[in-house]
C-alpha cells in the first residue's frame, strides 16, 4: 500500500535527498495555461463572465454572485449546536493566538535629531478564498479571518464556490462561520476566477450586482486545488498572495516508542483530504514501519473516503522512510520540509528544537496534525511543496507591511552631510550628493 525508501547506511547530500524523497507532482505551469484565459475573461467581463464560469466548472448559474446578509445570517439558525460550540471554541483560540503575533513598532535615535521609526501597517482590503471540493472547510474561514481581523484589516471579501444543492450559495456552514466571525461580504465564487475577481475586481451586469460586483483586494489568501495555485502564481505582483498551496502533507519523525496505530491513523486523516496528498513516516525502527504498514493495511480500505486515502497512500508521494538513527532522521525532515510535521519520539520536544524546516511542528503523541486544522489556535495555511524552506504559515503578519518613517533635523544632517556625498561621488550619482549641499 505505502512504498518504502531505506536510506540506512547511505550518506547523501542535501540535494541527493530532495531528489530521493517523495513528492506530489503538481504542475502549477501546465495548469496556468489553462487559468490565464479565466482571468483575463473575469477581468474583461466582470460578473458575466463569473456566472458562465460557474455553470462551467460547478454545474450551476448563481442568481447572486455576492451572497444577499439575510442568507449569511440565517445560515447560523440551520447550524448543528455542538458543530456551533466547535466554531465557537476555534474562533476564540485562534484569535487568542494571532492577537499575540502583531509585531511592535519601533523607534530607534541614532544621535541628537536623527531617528528612524518603523511602523507595521495594515493592507487596506483582503480577499480570503475557502475551497469546496472534496471537503467543506469552515475552518479555512476562521484562520484566514481571524489573522487579517487582528491585523486590523479594514475590508474583508471572502468567496466560496456555489453548491448545486445550495441553490447557488456557498455552503451553509460556511456562510454561518462567516456570520459568526462578523463578515457580511461574501462571494458565491471559486477556483480560479475568485483569484481574478479579487484581484481586478469585477463591475455587475444583472440588477442584483450593482454596477460594481466586487471591488479588488490587496492580497490575496487561502488554500485551493492546482488552478487556484496558478491563478495566484499569475495575479502575483498585481496582488500580494500567501503562498501557491498545493496538496497537503504530513511528515512525521518516530522512534520505536512511537505508537503504531496513533501514527498510522494521523497519516490517514491527511490522506483523506486529496488523492495527490503526502504522507511520509521516517523512522530508524525498521519495527515500527513494519507495525505501521499493517496498521495502514487494516484501517486505510474501511475508511469513509478510502478510496481517496488508498490513492494517497499508493502514490509517489507518500512512503516510510527508514534511517540509521534520529540525527539522519532530523536530516530528512530538514531537506524535505513538510506542511506539517509530528515529532513522536523519546523527548520530542528537544528533537522538535533541531528543526529548521516546517511549515507547523506538531509535539509529542497527544499533538496531533488535526488539533492544528481545528483547535490549537495555530493557522493551519501552511507551506507545502518544500515552501517552508523560505516561507511560513498565514498569520498576521501576512497582511501587514513595515514602512519605515525617517526623521532626521539640520544639525543632524549636517553631521553625515559631507559622507553621503562621499558615497553619492563614489556611486557616479552626484545630484543625491547635490541634494545634501542644497540644504547647507
Amino acid at each position: 500500500m505505502i512504498s518504502r525508501i531505506d536510506l540506512r547506511g547511505r550518506t547523501l547530500s542535501r540535494r541527493e535527498l530532495l531528489d530521493t524523497l517523495p513528492r506530489a507532482e503538481v504542475d502549477v505551469e501546465t495548469a496556468a495555461v489553462t487559468v490565464a484565459p479565466i482571468l483575463a475573461d473575469v477581468r474583461a467581463h466582470g460578473a458575466a463572465a463569473l456566472r458562465e464560469l460557474a455553470e462551467r466548472f460547478d454545474g450551476v448559474r448563481p442568481v447572486y454572485l455576492r451572497v444577499p446578509a439575510e442568507e449569511i445570517r440565517a445560515a447560523v439558525d440551520g447550524l448543528d449546536p455542538d458543530v456551533r460550540a466547535a466554531i465557537d471554541e476555534t474562533i476564540v483560540r485562534v484569535r487568542k493566538v494571532h492577537a499575540a503575533q502583531r509585531p511592535a513598532d519601533f523607534t530607534v535615535d541614532l544621535g541628537s535629531g536623527a531617528q528612524v521609526r518603523q511602523r507595521w501597517l495594515p493592507v487596506r482590503r483582503v480577499g480570503l478564498y475557502v475551497p469546496g471540493g472534496l471537503a467543506v472547510y469552515p475552518s479555512s474561514v476562521i484562520m484566514n479571518v481571524v489573522a487579517a481581523q487582528e491585523a486590523g484589516v479594514g475590508s474583508l471579501a471572502v468567496a466560496s464556490p456555489p453548491q448545486k444543492d445550495s441553490g447557488g450559495l456557498p455552503n451553509a456552514t460556511i456562510l454561518a462561520t462567516c456570520a459568526l466571525l462578523g463578515v457580511d461580504e461574501v462571494y458565491a465564487v471559486g477556483g480560479a476566477q475568485a483569484v481574478a475577481m479579487f484581484a481586478y475586481g469585477a463591475d455587475g451586469t444583472d440588477e442584483v450586482d450593482g454596477a460594481v460586483l466586487c471591488e479588488p483586494v490587496d492580497v490575496v489568501t487561502g488554500p485551493g486545488n492546482v488552478y487556484v495555485a496558478a491563478a495566484k502564481r499569475l495575479v502575483r505582483g498585481v496582488v500580494g498572495i500567501d503562498s501557491e498551496a498545493g496538496p497537503t502533507e504530513i511528515a512525521i519523525l518516530a522512534d520505536g516508542t512511537a505508537d503504531a496505530v496513533h501514527v498510522a491513523a494521523d497519516l490517514i486523516s491527511q490522506a483523506e483530504h486529496d488523492p495527490l496528498a503526502a504522507a511520509v513516516l521516517v523512522t530508524p525502527s525498521a519495527e515500527l514501519a513494519g507495525a505501521v504498514a499493517a496498521k495502514l493495511g487494516d484501517r486505510a480500505p474501511s475508511t469513509p473516503h478510502a478510496a481517496r486515502v488508498l490513492t494517497s497512500l499508493s502514490g509517489p508521494q507518500s512512503a516510510i522512510v527508514l534511517v540509521d538513527d534520529l540525527d539522519a532522521g532530523l536530516e530528512v525532515v530538514n531537506a524535505y520540509g513538510a506542511e506539517h510535521l509530528e515529532i513522536q519520539t523519546a523527548d520530542a520536544a528537544a528533537v522538535a528544537d533541531r528543526v529548521t524546516s516546517a511549515g507547523a511542528i506538531f509535539v509529542g503523541p497527544y499533538s496531533p496534525v488535526s488539533l492544528g486544522d481545528y483547535m490549537a489556535g495555530s493557522n493551519h495555511v501552511l507551506p507545502t511543496g518544500g515552501c517552508a524552506h523560505f516561507t511560513s504559515g498565514l498569520g498576521v503578519h501576512s497582511f501587514l507591511r513595515a514602512v519605515q518613517v525617517i526623521e532626521y533635523d539640520a544639525t543632524a544632517l549636517d553631521e553625515v552631510a559631507d559622507r553621503i556625498v562621499a558615497f553619492a561621488e563614489a556611486e557616479g550619482l552626484p545630484a543625491h550628493g547635490e541634494a545634501v549641499r542644497a540644504r547647507f
